[in-house]
């Protein structure tokens, strides 16, 4: 008999299948379960347990509590990257943030990515696989019960495109935003998209609460964009637009609006109005990323005053815009930096490598 992941459930969910396989347990299940997300640990010390310490072993033996290995982890100042290995021998990457107000964790949700985007190190992997829920939400356990960074915001915007893996992104966000678990609030989660249109009003009839939406623009033009991010030959920028305009509408929420600015490429002042034009009507919030460095650059960040002149423009046709300070360059943990080509080229050399 298969055991219970405790990563890959809410606590309603796991108490309820101990309870259908031991007849009873459902609150002790429950019990377990808090205890082993609010100290990364279980004891069976609570005073429910004076009495069940049968039950308790019962309740442990059904449950896989195992954690993925630590790979590596780096430091650049404050920024740090960690990598977790899988099962099947490949890599997780994820990033630690340190904010005023607090820290954000940011995750992957695929390894690798087939959105192809020519400016992402990880487009350029392409996509070995999806993650698991178990996988997305064992990369905050380990964030905070190994390494001790007390998380307060959480961002897919490591490894994949989320809304590509939907289906475990949203029980992931399930189990991270669970009462008694990590207890995390919706508005600390932000889901980071290409663009996959149908996924985002998907993700606008979901009964549960849903996270903040950003969106990785990066272009004005379609035919600019097209080059860029091939998705938007499949979800044009109208299209997008639409999609945008309703989830502003139905949630309330603020979109934030990502866009990696690229020397001689998207970083004019014409670019700028066009974005301007573009986002009328939208609520969002510009945020504004100099292209980083990657293993093999086909790009180059724009200049200081460029950057600047850019931001200004945004500013002064009214929209609230961020330019962002790169953090952990050269530990590849910035934007557009996640990835491991390596992996890429094992397994298309030979898919079974991987697996011894």
């Amino acid at each position: 008999m298969s055991k219970i992941s405790i990563f890959s459930h809410s606590s309603q969910e796991f108490a309820s299948q101990i309870r259908s396989r031991l007849g009873k347990g459902y609150q002790h299940a429950q019990l377990i379960y808090q205890e082993w997300y609010r100290t990364g640990k279980i004891t069976g010390e609570h005073p429910a347990f004076a009495n069940a310490q049968v039950l308790f072993q019962q309740i442990q033996q059904l449950t896989d509590f195992s954690v993925l290995p630590l790979a590596t982890h780096q430091q650049e100042g404050a920024t740090g990257k960690f990598l977790l290995r899988t099962e099947d021998q490949l890599e997780i990457e994820s990033v630690l943030i340190p904010m005023q107000a607090g820290g954000t964790l940011c995750v992957s949700s695929q390894i690798g990515c087939r959105m192809g985007c020519s400016f992402c190190e990880t487009g350029r992997m392409g996509l070995l696989r999806h993650l698991t829920t178990r996988e997305i939400v064992n990369q905050l356990f380990v964030a905070r019960f190994h390494l001790g960074f007390e998380v307060r915001n959480l961002v897919f915007m490591g490894m994949g495109e989320p809304l590509d893996n939907y289906e475990q992104v949203m029980q992931a966000i399930r189990v991270l935003t669970d009462p008694h678990g990590f207890g995390l609030g919706i508005h600390h989660i932000t889901l980071s998209t290409s663009g996959r249109v149908e996924s985002i009003y998907r993700l606008m009839e979901e009964k549960q609460p849903i996270p903040h939406l950003a969106i990785s623009l990066n272009a004005p033009t379609d035919e600019l964009r097209n080059r860029l991010m091939p998705i938007n030959r499949l979800y044009p920028l109208q299209a997008l637009y639409d999609a945008m305009h309703a989830y502003n509408t139905k949630t309330g929420k603020q979109i934030l609006v990502a866009y990696v600015l690229m020397k001689g490429q998207n970083d004019t002042l014409a670019h700028a109005d066009l974005l301007a034009a573009y986002l009328r009507g939208l609520n969002v919030k510009v945020n504004l990323i100099p292209y980083n460095p990657q293993s093999r650059d086909r790009y180059q960040a724009p200049e200081q005053s460029t950057l600047e002149a850019f931001t200004a423009s945004l500013r002064q046709q009214g929209y609230y815009t961020l330019l962002r300070q790169t953090k952990g360059r050269k530990i590849m943990a910035a934007c557009g930096q996640l990835g491991n080509l390596e992996l890429r080229r094992q397994r298309k050399k030979n898919p079974l490598a991987l697996l011894k």
